[in-house]
């Protein structure tokens, strides 16, 4: 019994200690614009506005699109800017914004300057890494794009990848 009041006064004086950050989360929709994405064309369309046309053919980028359930759009983020033959990409932060919009599904995209819009192996191994991490947490990715500033893609969906 004594043990276990003594744990109460620790786990007390943990909840108030002023050397702690509290965590705060705050969200707020936007949904005058709402932006459904039906197809990889939508997406593409949405994502190839993205990009900075001065650097598209220089350094490699990698977007994410938040959806919702139904395939709204919630937003978008730039997950890294790399260099002329790659860009790290941490699926930690892709899932921290995707749980922190209550995103249902996410799509992937990335540039390449070569404009060479075929996966290389390690495009591949990425997005399997991420779509197994999504299934964990009941979240889909539902395409991963390759773009190029002449505006060609590749869908790894179309192409039978996811």
């Amino acid at each position: 019994m004594e043990k276990a009041l003594s744990n109460f006064k620790e786990l007390k004086t943990f909840e108030k200690s002023p050397e702690l950050a509290e965590v705060k989360v705050s969200y707020r929709r936007n949904f005058k614009n709402k932006v459904k994405i039906s197809n990889a064309e939508d997406s593409f369309e949405v994502l190839y506005q993205l990009f900075d046309f001065n650097t598209i053919e220089f350094k490699e980028e990698f977007f994410l699109l938040l959806l919702n359930k139904a395939n709204f759009c919630l937003g978008w983020f730039k997950i890294s800017s790399g260099g002329t033959s790659g860009t790290v990409v941490d699926v930690k932060i892709i899932f921290m914004l995707a749980l922190l919009t209550n995103a249902s599904n996410i799509i992937l995209c990335h540039n390449h300057p070569s404009q060479n819009i075929n996966p290389s192996d390690a495009d591949i191994s990425l997005t399997n890494q991420i779509r197994n991490a999504g299934k964990l947490l009941g979240i889909n990715v539902l395409d991963h794009l390759i773009i190029a500033s002449n505006r060609s893609y590749y869908t790894f969906a179309n192409s039978g990848l996811l």
